[in-house]
C-alpha cells in the first residue's frame, strides 16, 4: 500500500510551535506525557478485556518498555495496551487540540506560566514530543486487529499513515532526537525522569537498555497504585505529579484528599481539588473526571453515579474492594452499594471544605471563586446535603470586605430587619450602583450581591435561612421604615414630601395613564433617595434578571416580557417639577408628561440593563426635552444693541 499523506485539522505550525516554545518549561515533561498516554491504554484494554479475555489471552501482562538507539539517535516507549487503527490514527493523531482548537490557540495568548494550565484540556500532551524530536514515528496495532499501521510526522503541518508490521497490540512511539537533545538517550537520566514524574504508575515501566544487547530489562518505577501506600510513605511530589497523571492538567492541587473507608463497604479514595478551573466547568454534559477502579482493574472514568455533578472539579480515583470485577459501565450506575461510596465521599469532601473554611479563609475565598457557582448547584440538587453546602457558601455584599457566610450576614443585620436582602446580576461592581440599593445603604443595611445564574434556582428551592426569609429588593413594595439606624430624611425634607403628596398622587396618576400597558403600575418609592425612578417586580412576577437570563437563552417567547412596577421617588427635584407641572394642568402639562413618562421609563431600562423598547421614540423625545431646555439664542443681533 502507498503511504497516504493527511493534513493536521488546525493552525499546526503555530500550535506546535507554542507547545515547543510556550507551554512546558522543562523538555524532560514529553516523556511524562507519553508515559501517561500508554498508561491510559492499557486502562483502557485490561477493563475491555473484563468482558473479551481473549483481548489479552497472548499477551496478559501490561507493561511499558523504554528503549534508547545511540547510533540511531532515536528513542522508543512501547505498551501493550489498546493500541490504534487507522481510523483512531487520524481522530487521536491527526487532529490537535480536537475539543476547540480555535478557543485554545486564543487563550493562549497570554503569559506562558498562565498558558501551562491549558494544556491538559485539549489532548495535545502527545505533541509534546517534537521538542526534542524532529521526527516522530507510531507503530501501532489495535487489539483484537491482525493489522498494524505506522504514523510519522516531522511536526511541521503534514503526517502519512501506511501499514506496518508489529507482533503484537500495543503502540510504539520511536522519536528521532534532535542534536541537542541527546542527553535523553542516557539511562541515568531517563531513570531520573521516570522516577521524577512517573513513578506512581501502577504499570511497569521497564528499561530495556539499548547499545549494550547484554543489558537486562529492569522495572525502573515504582509500578504500585499510589492510593493503595500509606499515606506516611507519599510525598507532596508524588501525590503532586499523580495529579498532573490522573487530571491530564499542569497545575497543582488546591486540595489532595487521600483516605481509605472500611468496615461493610471497602473503598480506597484518592481526590483532588485543582487550583484553577477547568475549561469545560461549565460544559452542558456536567461530567465527572473521577476514575473508577475495581480491585485497582480500571472501569469507567465517566461514572454518573460516582460524584454528585456540583462536585465535577474533582480529579482522581476510587478503588471499591466490594463491587463485582465484572461490573459494566452500565450495570455500576444503579449498584446500590455505589451510592452509599458516594455518600460517603461527599461527606468527606465537604467536610474538608470546611475545615478550609475555617482553619485558612483567604485560601478558601479562592477556591471559592474558581467553584462556589458549581458548589452551589448542590443546594437545590443535594436536599440531604443542603444545609452543609449553605454553610459552606459564600457572597459579596455591599458591605464590600471580602467574601461572607451566611451566618456572618444574620448575625451582623439590622435591629428591626426581618429578611435577607439579595439582588441578582451579572457582575458584583454594577450591582452595587443600582438604584434599587439607596435606600438600603442609607439605612445601612447589607445586601447579597448574587452574580451566578444558579442564585436564581436554589433561592426559591431553600426559602429561608434561620428563620430569615431571603427577598429580592428589586421587588415592589420594600419598607425599610422598621430597620433601626442608617440615615433618614430630615423634618423639614419629609415635611416638604408630605406637603407634596396630593400633587405626587397626581402624577404617579397621570405618568400610570401614558404608560398603560408598558408598566403594571406607577408607586411612590420608599427605598429611592439619589435616582429618581427605578423599577421592581411586582408582588408574584418573575424575578427581572431571571426572566433576561431566559430570553437570553431563547426560553421565553418574544412578547412575553412581565410589565413591571416603575417607582419614583418623590424628592428627586426632576419628579417635584413634574409632580407640579401634573398639578399646574396646563395646555401643554399632558404632553410634556407623556414624553417625560416614557423617558423616566426607558430610563429605569437601561439602569437595569434592558434594551429600550422604541430607540426611535427614545431618541426624539429626549432630543427634544434637550431642545426645549437649552437657552434660546438672542433675537437678533440689532435688538442686542
Amino acid at each position: 500500500m502507498t503511504a497516504e499523506t493527511f493534513t493536521f485539522q488546525t493552525e499546526v505550525n503555530r500550535l506546535l510551535d507554542i507547545v515547543v516554545h510556550s507551554l512546558y518549561s522543562h523538555k524532560e515533561i514529553f516523556l511524562r506525557e507519553l508515559i501517561s498516554n500508554a498508561s491510559d491504554a492499557c486502562d483502557r484494554l485490561r477493563y475491555l478485556a473484563i468482558t473479551e479475555p481473549a483481548l489479552v489471552a497472548d499477551d496478559p501482562d501490561f507493561r511499558i518498555r523504554l528503549t534508547a538507539d545511540k547510533a540511531a539517535a532515536t528513542l522508543s516507549l512501547a505498551d501493550n495496551g489498546i493500541g490504534m487503527n487507522q481510523a483512531d490514527l487520524i481522530d487521536s493523531l491527526g487532529t490537535i487540540a480536537r475539543s476547540g482548537s480555535q478557543a485554545f490557540l486564543t487563550q493562549l495568548s497570554g503569559d506562558a506560566r498562565k498558558d501551562m494550565t491549558l494544556i491538559g484540556q485539549f489532548g495535545v500532551g502527545f505533541y509534546a514530543a517534537f521538542m526534542v524530536a524532529d521526527r516522530v514515528e507510531v507503530i501501532t496495532r489495535k487489539a483484537g486487529e491482525a493489522g498494524a499501521w505506522k504514523w510519522a510526522s516531522d511536526g511541521k503541518g503534514q503526517f502519512t499513515i501506511d501499514t506496518a508490521e508489529r507482533a503484537g497490540r500495543g503502540t510504539t512511539v520511536i522519536l528521532h532526537l534532535k542534536k541537542d537533545d541527546k542527553e535523553f538517550l542516557e539511562e541515568t537520566r531517563l531513570r531520573q525522569i521516570v522516577r521524577r514524574y512517573s513513578d506512581h504508575i501502577a504499570i511497569p515501566i521497564v528499561w530495556e537498555g539499548g547499545d549494550q544487547p547484554e543489558t537486562k530489562p529492569e522495572t525502573i518505577n515504582a509500578a504500585s497504585s499510589l492510593w493503595t501506600r500509606p499515606k506516611k510513605d507519599i510525598t507532596e511530589e508524588q501525590y503532586k505529579e499523580f495529579y498532573h497523571h490522573v487530571g491530564h492538567t499542569f497545575d497543582d492541587p488546591w486540595l489532595t484528599l487521600h483516605y481509605a473507608a472500611e468496615g461493610v463497604l471497602s473503598y480506597t479514595a484518592l481526590l483532588f481539588v485543582p487550583s484553577s478551573p477547568p475549561l469545560d466547568l461549565f460544559h452542558p454534559d456536567r461530567k465527572s473526571h473521577v476514575k473508577l477502579y475495581v480491585r485497582r482493574v480500571f472501569i469507567t472514568d465517566d461514572c454518573e453515579g460516582l460524584i454528585p455533578a456540583y462536585l465535577r472539579f474533582l480529579r482522581g480515583i476510587v478503588d471499591s474492594e466490594d463491587l463485582p470485577l465484572n461490573i459494566s459501565r452500565e450495570m455500576v450506575q444503579h449498584d446500590p452499594r455505589l451510592a452509599r461510596i458516594r455518600a460517603g465521599l461527599v461527606k468527606r469532601m465537604l467536610g474538608e471544605l470546611g475545615k478550609k473554611a475555617e482553619s485558612e479563609p483567604e485560601a478558601y475565598a479562592a477556591f471559592w471563586d474558581n467553584f462556589g457557582a458549581v458548589l452551589k448547584e448542590g443546594i437545590y440538587e443535594d436536599f440531604e446535603n443542603r444545609d452543609r453546602l449553605i454553610g459552606l457558601s459564600r457572597f459579596r455584599t455591599t458591605a464590600g470586605d471580602g467574601l461572607v457566610s451566611l451566618d456572618t450576614y444574620v448575625d451582623r443585620m439590622k435591629d428591626g430587619q426581618g429578611a435577607i436582602y439579595t439582588i441578582n446580576g451579572e457582575e458584583a461592581e454594577a450591582l452595587s450602583r443600582s438604584p434599587q440599593l439607596e435606600g438600603f445603604k442609607a439605612k445601612g443595611v447589607e445586601v447579597l450581591l448574587l452574580t451566578d445564574p444558579v442564585d436564581e434556582f436554589w433561592l426559591p428551592a431553600v426559602g429561608r435561612y434561620r428563620d430569615k426569609p431571603f427577598k429580592s429588593v428589586a421587588a415592589a413594595g420594600i419598607d425599610l421604615d422598621a430597620i433601626v439606624g442608617g440615615a433618614t430624611p430630615d423634618d423639614a425634607e419629609a415635611k416638604a414630601a408630605e406637603a407634596d403628596s396630593p400633587a405626587m398622587t397626581t402624577l404617579t396618576q397621570a405618568l400610570g395613564e401614558a404608560l398603560s400597558g408598558q408598566v403594571k403600575e406607577v408607586r411612590i418609592s420608599r427605598r429611592l433617595t439619589e435616582s429618581a425612578v427605578c423599577l421592581a417586580a411586582g408582588e408574584g412576577d418573575m424575578d427581572m434578571y431571571l426572566e433576561r437570563l431566559l430570553r437570553q437563552h431563547h426560553k421565553l417567547e418574544p412578547g412575553m416580557a412581565t410589565p413591571r412596577v416603575l417607582e419614583i421617588n418623590p424628592r428627586h427635584p426632576l419628579i417635584r417639577r413634574l409632580a407640579a407641572l401634573a398639578a399646574a394642568e396646563g395646555d401643554t402639562g399632558p404632553a410634556v408628561l407623556a414624553d417625560a413618562a416614557h423617558l423616566l421609563l426607558d430610563q429605569a431600562r437601561i439602569i437595569e440593563g434592558e434594551p429600550v423598547s422604541d430607540p426611535a421614540a427614545f431618541a426624539t423625545r429626549l432630543a427634544s426635552v434637550l431642545e426645549n431646555s437649552l437657552p434660546k439664542p438672542a433675537e437678533a443681533a440689532g435688538d442686542a444693541a
